[in-house]
């Protein structure tokens, strides 16, 4: 039998109707095709380099370039990249990896002071604090980081390595999911400082889900002055995971903690901050911060079952998927609908229309047409391994 496989519009996409339907494991697949649940939908949602120029990169210097382009940009990154350095992304940027070796080595990426920055499918790991965090974020709207797996190691103090995921100075809008982070000290911090409020106060509004904390120590996240959802989570190990801090309010939902010291507290800090739990498993351990008021969020999501979490957090991030620049595809669409009428493609694997589970759109509404008229589409084919 062939293998799967995805049909996804650069940079992301709008997903049209899929056919044939999806069933068993392939229901707990969230990323490939998706556009970001959670905040990062907000304020305009999420383009990426929708639509702009296609640049494949194995190295630190074009990678650096590309990556500094003020055009919408899509970016592959192929294979390894090493060094020490911190790649500044401009806005309308997507940064994918390409298949599943795609990973930085001691490179990190500052997403600052731009907007609409999707970053997918790629391995970063320890990048020393004398660079910087795996990646920064900071004054930034509208980010989207989704299937990365993010790490170090523990072979050092907890001040050799900074953190995985910073989000910081007033960034708004941010989405993380589907990412696996692991055998590091300080994951991810949401708010830098407590003296920070005068610009951190209503902003940091951002949601993870779908995510994996193993090995970690704490900040799973920490969070100063945000607006935090969580949810479908799964926590192996650690000292501190969810912390509220300095007025910050926090929705943990359908999430797993096991062997986590102290799994929502809110701690080091001069003003207390405030969660809701629901439905998640603490791992016979209470939560120790005050009870939040974050009680609903503007966009819908999904909830597991507490009991359902793991497996489907491990399943999800073990699929993975990979992603490959290809050939351009004509796909008919009638002025009435954005479903898939006809369609011609070519491509190594793929033999019929049967195996494909699902197409996209990068934008329905500028998909429209004189009926009879085809729309040329760029779209990556992308193949589960």
């Amino acid at each position: 039998m062939l293998p799967y496989f995805f049909l996804l519009l650069a940079a992301s996409a709008s997903l049209v109707n899929a056919s044939p339907a999806v069933h068993g494991a392939e229901q707990y697949r969230q990323g490939v095709v998706d556009l970001p649940l959670g905040y990062a939908s907000l304020n305009g949602g999420m383009h990426g380099g929708q639509g702009g120029r296609v640049t494949i990169v194995s190295d630190l210097t074009a990678l650096t370039n590309a990556a500094a382009d003020p055009n919408p940009h899509i970016i592959y990154v192929n294979g390894t990249i090493s060094g020490a350095a911190m790649v500044r992304v401009a806005s309308y940027t997507t940064i994918l990896g390409i298949e599943n070796s795609s990973q930085l080595i001691g490179i990190g990426l500052a997403i600052t002071n731009v907007n609409n920055v999707i970053v997918r499918n790629l391995a970063i790991s320890r990048v020393r604090a004398s660079t910087g965090d795996a990646i920064s974020i900071q004054y930034a709207k509208n980010v989207w980081i989704d299937h990365m797996d993010l790490s170090s190691d523990l072979d050092h103090d907890k001040d050799h390595y900074d953190g995985l995921l910073d989000i910081t100075h007033a960034s708004n809008w941010v989405t993380v999911s589907n990412t696996y982070f692991h055998d590091h000290y300080k994951a991810s911090l949401i708010g830098h400082s407590d003296s920070n409020s005068a610009e951190d106060q209503g902003h940091l509004h951002v949601t993870y889900y779908n995510n994996h904390f193993s090995n970690i120590y704490s900040r799973m996240p920490s969070i100063r002055f945000g607006t935090v959802h969580i949810f479908n989570s799964y926590y192996d190990g650690g000292d501190t995971a969810v912390n509220a801090r300095m007025g910050a309010q926090v929705l943990v939902e359908s999430s797993v903690f096991a062997d986590v010291k102290d799994p929502v507290t809110s701690e080091n800090s001069k003003l207390k901050g405030g969660a809701v739990v629901n439905g998640c498993d603490l791992g016979g351990k209470a939560s120790k911060a005050q009870e939040g008021n974050l009680k609903t969020v503007p966009y819908g999501y999904n909830r597991l079952r507490s009991g359902e979490v793991r497996d489907a957090v491990v399943l999800w991030l073990a699929m993975g998927y990979s992603v490959r620049p290809c050939d351009r595809f004509s796909v008919f669409l009638p002025a009435t609908s954005t479903s898939v009428f006809a369609m011609h493609a070519s491509y190594s694997g793929v033999d019929h229309l049967s195996d494909l589970l699902a197409i996209s759109c990068a934008d329905p509404l500028h998909m429209r047409s004189q009926q009879g008229c085809d729309i040329p589409i760029s779209l990556i084919l992308s193949k589960r391994l």
